[in-house]
């Protein structure tokens, strides 16, 4: 075929010269990824945040492309088990690369904690089921190509060096999307050397590795998403509105549930395309139907719901009307249940209002096969051959390997801070409040 060049803002050239992948971004499925965001909620906090899962997924593919383009030119297989690049695993890798998020909802990890979902699984189903026009153009290649490009999502293919390159602690994913939320969210954090880190890539028998010359650019990779964690993915303002949207959600499905016991309950604030999530009966026909807009239509609707809880979180979410949050820690966790009931007596029910919530990552650690999620560490390439763990490598990663950085903060309305907002009668109340927050943090009060 003739190569259909996309523009894009992060790669300025996007190149596909395969039909196979042309014809899956055609498809319904992948064309839904437009209109799903990939940051969520975060366009409240980085008004230019408005990127989706679409140009994302692009973005994978043509990382995964330049890869295969480097090993096939400088590191191709010649003799079995050489621990080079076969370039037959070619359009495996760029299938892969563009179909990994496929399986994503409407305001994506939000959504999966609402309802037990998994976009992974969510993934794969829609690779492998015979209904969807991404398994039609799969079959085309041959019939058992759609359960390789699964396998890959899985992670269980059996070519690692495949895998890695979608899924590791340095694949095309993870840089994509911090190139692309770094330019589109406006933060400079996010940015390093891919044009380097992919010619210092080598192909070796378990998967991929780096030049140790490369090191430098690795360690600017890290720190990059670090950095984008810290300031962008875990700001406490987006965190915010991720709980609205939960509490929202979970106001949502409980007055539904209510709605199937009480006549008096009108259940048509749920719209047909959400019901089926509702009751727990979504097949995959049902999941492809969701996206950002048919939730922003319901949540639109429920602004002006008769129930006053679900109204006033739609209307916050809708109107920007953000929770507060205060940092907490061990130390003052006890005012909790203090301030919570405070909060209560002003009038808000604490289920709805109110939350913890602790974002923690860890910006890079090494293989630990006990470990809950066992992360595939990062390898340092020598002159030699021989392979060593970059924090091995590296004073300035050894000091970030296994430390968790992020915070607990406690979430809750913003009028209690404003204490001219409210009469006398409750005026008490929103002092005994704020006695406890400061700068941003929960306090104990001064001793009289």
């Amino acid at each position: 075929m003739v190569e259909t060049v996309f523009r894009d803002p992060v790669h300025n050239f996007i190149r596909v010269q395969d039909q196979t992948i042309l014809d899956l971004i055609g498809t319904r499925e992948f064309q839904r990824l437009r209109r799903i965001k990939q940051l969520g909620v975060a366009g409240m906090v980085f008004h230019g945040a408005e990127h989706s899962r679409f140009s994302h997924s692009l973005g994978v593919y043509e990382i995964a492309r330049q890869f295969a383009v480097h090993l096939a030119e400088n590191y191709a297989t010649e003799a079995p088990n050489d621990g080079g690049w076969d370039p037959n695993e070619r359009l495996v890798l760029l299938a892969a690369a563009l179909l990994h998020d496929l399986g994503h909802g409407p305001y994506s990890h939000t959504f999966e904690h609402i309802f037990k979902t998994n976009h992974e699984l969510y993934t794969q189903k829609i690779i492998l089921s015979p209904e969807t026009e991404v398994n039609q153009v799969l079959r085309r290649v041959s019939r058992d190509f759609p359960e390789k490009v699964a396998s890959v999502i899985a992670k269980t293919y059996p070519n690692q060096q495949v895998v890695q390159m979608i899924s590791s602690q340095i694949d095309a994913d993870r840089m994509d999307y911090l190139l692309r939320d770094a330019y589109y969210s406006g933060a400079t954090y996010g940015t390093f050397d891919l044009f380097r880190i992919i010619h210092m890539m080598r192909p070796y028998e378990g998967g991929i590795a780096f030049h140790e010359k490369g090191m430098a650019s690795v360690e600017d990779y890290v720190v990059s998403r670090y950095q984008m964690y810290a300031q962008v993915y875990f700001h406490p303002v987006s965190r915010g509105f991720e709980v609205l949207l939960t509490h929202m959600l979970q106001r949502a499905r409980e007055l539904y549930e209510r709605s199937k016991f009480d006549t008096m309950l009108d259940d048509s604030f749920i719209s047909p395309t959400l019901k089926p999530l509702f009751d727990g009966t979504v097949n995959l026909q049902d999941y492809l139907e969701l996206d950002d807009s048919t939730m922003l239509a319901n949540i639109s609707l429920w602004r002006h719901a008769n129930d006053p809880v679900l109204a006033d979180l739609a209307m916050r979410f809708l109107d920007r009307r953000r929770l507060k949050s205060v940092e907490i820690d061990d130390d003052v966790r006890q005012l909790l249940p203090t301030i919570t009931e405070l909060i209560a007596a002003a009038g808000y029910d604490p289920n709805y209002y109110t939350a913890e919530n602790d974002s923690f990552d860890l910006p890079y650690d090494a293989y630990n096969p006990t470990a809950k999620k066992p992360r595939t560490q990062i390898e340092m390439m020598q002159d030699d051959g021989t392979l060593r763990e970059l924090s091995d490598e590296s004073t300035l990663i050894n000091a970030l390997t296994g430390r968790e950085f992020g915070n607990a903060r406690y979430f809750f309305p913003r009028e209690m801070l404003l204490q001219h907002a409210v009469d006398d009668v409750m005026a008490p109340v929103y002092a005994d409040f704020q006695q406890y927050v400061h700068n941003d943090k929960l306090v104990l009060p001064k001793a009289p």
